[in-house]
């Protein structure tokens, strides 16, 4: 054997393996899985709380305004008529200290008197009565995929709600959602 067909047979050989290689590794790229098989799907919820304002019609008692405020007339009238009932008790002298007696009583009562009757006269309105309240409402934020790949099972999320299956890119599992068709 000369040098020549012994250099000949190296680079063959060498050639050989490497397109060998090159040929179980395009085989193994073939013989990956295009997708995995999807075992469970889980809705992943968040809650979110908006602020909202609610408002309710209310019934409110209060003093009614008040215009005679130094009671000048229950005072005045209940004067007049302690002063007349006074008059109608004794003689002579008596009957003018009862009258006076009677007058101050009288004025003293009918200030009193009308004092209760402000007091208690209330007028009752309408008011409105806002607050502020928490509305809490659930929000999908995305989906926990349990899927199966080349015979194990693993876990992700995805934004899109996958199919039965997962596309796969270079053995692991695609979760960019797929592009959507745009309909004419």
């Amino acid at each position: 054997m000369d040098k020549s067909m012994i250099k000949g047979m190296a680079v063959g050989g060498i050639a050989m393996v490497v397109l060998g290689a090159g040929a179980v590794t395009g085989y193994q790229k073939l013989a990956q899985p295009k997708v995995a098989e999807v075992v469970a799907v889980k809705e992943v919820l968040q809650t979110v709380s908006t602020p909202q304002v609610r408002c309710e019609n209310v019934a409110v008692r209060r003093q009614a305004p008040v215009r005679d405020e130094h009671r000048i007339a229950g005072t005045v009238i209940g004067g007049v008529a302690g002063g007349l009932l006074g008059n109608q008790i004794g003689g002579g002298n008596g009957k003018k200290v009862a009258t006076v007696a009677g007058a101050v009583a009288g004025g003293y009562a009918g200030n009193r008197v009308q004092k209760n009757l402000q007091e208690n006269d209330v007028v009752t309105t309408t008011e409105q009565r806002c607050r502020t309240v928490q509305q809490k409402s659930q929000r999908l934020v995305g989906y926990d995929v349990t899927y199966r790949l080349g015979g194990q099972e693993g876990k992700t999320r995805t934004s899109f709600e996958p199919g039965a299956t997962l596309p796969v890119k270079d053995g692991q599992v695609v979760v960019t959602p797929p592009p959507t068709e745009v309909r004419s």
